[in-house]
């Protein structure tokens, strides 16, 4: 979005489609990459976003029970982790607030997160109700 290659609404389409779908990372950047450069795009997407993550892995493996024997290096860690989930609570609020637009959007996502802290539905069924209200507002429109 900020290099104006996708819309905030390309993007939030990107992430809806992503959470149906097993591997929402991953689906996401696929359909992105389809968005940018049809099929060929969509492949390069998909190997972009699994490679690095699968060879930091297949290379980090071993060392890994070793490292976390070091209280340095299990803090380190640890840091990382939080700063990843630091960063994935920024986004969160950045398409939060992005695809807040109105006070149906408003009321969807109150609705939807008592629903959440209530009864604790797979997340699918949040999005698919999300779709369902959108599509009858479209119809309605």
């Amino acid at each position: 979005v900020r290099l104006g290659w996708l819309t905030d609404q390309v993007l939030l389409d990107a992430v809806a489609i992503g959470q149906v779908t097993p591997g929402p990372l991953f689906t996401t950047a696929t359909f992105i990459g389809f968005v940018l450069g049809g099929l060929p795009g969509a492949v390069w997407a998909s190997v972009g976003i699994f490679l690095p993550a699968f060879l930091l892995v297949a290379i980090s493996h071993p060392f890994i029970p070793r490292l976390r024997r070091s209280p340095w290096t299990a803090s380190l860690l640890d840091g990382v982790n939080i700063i990843a989930l630091g960063l994935m609570a920024a986004v969160t609020i950045q398409l939060g607030l992005a695809s807040l637009v109105d006070p149906l959007t408003i009321l969807l996502a109150l609705l939807s997160l008592g629903i959440l802290l209530r009864w604790n539905p797979n997340a699918t069924w949040l999005v698919l109700g999300g779709a369902v209200v959108g599509m009858v507002r479209a119809a309605l429109s």
